[in-house]
């Protein structure tokens, strides 16, 4: 899965949500795009000499981007000389975009119910190209101790959320994380660094295996320490129509108040609260 904050942040953007700083671009990427998005807003196809000109660039200049375009999948012209179209691999990133949209928007929309049931702070993570990634979440109205933002990263074994994705998550996805974790926890140890370790966190691959599939087995994960010491979380697996995971919900709380080791109430909330969004996504056991 790819990062989704944008289309989290069209589906309505969460309290505190960062904004992602200013940055220069390549500017051949900047005009690449530029005549993707005349493709994309052209009411139907398009002949190349009303496409450059709507692009505002000569001809040729336009041809060029569009010849790459067209390898890439995101253009085609079905003969020489014939209007351009939009390319199946522009069809298939609209598709992913609008499903990413649409389980977002529904498991959005469980979470003021569960924070309400909870009394904790809820939130939802997805697996990115950088690994676990909160993309929602809301809080109880009551202080809370956690420092849950839209795009913090988390870690896979010392998170309750990436425990939950790497449970379910295809083992060539998540095994390049898994190994830089266990690298640089080893590296710290050898170097004799202070490091706050969560409540049963893994230090070999068989330990993480063993982990994973208790965590399969259970249907949720805890942690104890979980983003910083002092909180805890329990999440559980949310699944689109093909079973596949798509999300995880996590529970956050302060450890003198949150037990997440026996708190039966709230891990049965998070737990069927996790189906209910997987059966309105198509989920079925």
């Amino acid at each position: 899965m790819a990062d989704t904050l944008s289309t989290a942040a069209r589906a309505g953007r969460p309290r505190g949500a960062a904004q992602l700083p200013a940055a220069r671009g390549v500017q051949s990427a900047d005009v690449v795009l530029r005549v993707l998005r005349v493709l994309v807003e052209a009411p139907g196809p398009m002949l190349l000499r009303d496409l450059a000109a709507a692009a505002g660039m000569p001809a040729a200049k336009a041809h060029r981007y569009l010849v790459s375009l067209a390898r890439a999948g995101f253009a085609e012209q079905p003969r020489p000389g014939r209007p351009y179209h939009l390319g199946p691999r522009a069809l298939e990133l609209g598709l992913v975009s609008l499903a990413r949209l649409d389980y977002l928007r529904v498991a959005g929309d469980a979470l003021p119910q569960l924070c309400r049931r909870a009394d904790e702070t809820v939130a939802l993570a997805l697996w990115s190209s950088r690994g676990p990634i909160f993309v929602r979440w809301e809080e109880p109205p009551h202080p809370v101790a956690t420092n849950v933002r839209l795009g913090s990263l988390v870690p896979v074994l010392r998170s309750a959320s990436g425990r939950v994705l790497a449970a379910y998550l295809p083992a060539e996805v998540t095994a390049p994380f898994i190994e830089a974790e266990l690298r640089l926890d080893v590296q710290a140890r050898r170097a004799g660094e202070p490091r706050t370790r969560a409540v049963g966190e893994p230090r070999t691959r068989a330990a993480v295996e063993q982990l994973l599939a208790e965590v399969r087995n259970s249907g949720l994960a805890r942690v104890s320490g979980d983003l910083r010491s002092g909180v805890n979380a329990i999440s559980a697996p949310v699944f689109d129509h093909n079973g596949r995971i798509v999300l995880a919900l996590t529970v956050l709380g302060d450890a003198s108040r949150f037990d997440c080791f026996r708190n039966d109430p709230i891990a049965r909330a998070v737990r069927e609260t996790a189906l209910e969004v997987s059966r309105r996504l198509g989920y079925r056991a």
